[in-house]
């Protein structure tokens, strides 16, 4: 049996308590906010709090060795369910079939107040990693 270990990859950010991306045996998970390029929050509408954090996990992933199209699992969190159809409409322009597993919460707040939604995801490594 191989004794494979657990991998962090720090979050950019040098006040962050999170990692960016864990792996063990070929498996990275991620939880993402809907932040900008330049490290900022955006807290504007939904749709643009999903643009960002669906742009932020395409990134992190690929930082990984990875792509949206591994992704096997997503939690998605929003603070208000009748955002679902919004966030659905940004999701459709990153992912497409075959759909990952996914599974969205309704939540009472998030991390940062005017934070709308966060995702966790779940993807394939590397092909060769």
């Amino acid at each position: 049996m191989s004794n494979q270990t657990i991998q962090f990859t720090p979050d950019a950010d040098p006040d962050s308590i999170s990692s960016d991306v864990s792996a063990f045996g070929g498996i990275l998970m991620t939880t993402q906010v809907p932040v900008r390029a330049d490290g900022s929050l955006e807290l504007g509408d939904i749709e643009a709090q999903s643009t960002c954090t669906l742009q932020a996990l395409k990134n992190a992933l690929e930082g990984a060795g990875s792509s949206l199209d591994r992704v096997m699992h997503l939690t998605i969190y929003l603070t208000d369910m009748a955002d679902r159809a919004a966030f659905n409409a940004v999701y459709q322009r990153f992912f497409s079939k075959p759909w990952p597993v996914r599974a969205a919460v309704g939540v009472a707040a998030l991390a940062v107040e005017g934070m709308r939604v966060e995702v966790t995801a779940m993807a394939a490594g590397p092909v060769n990693g």
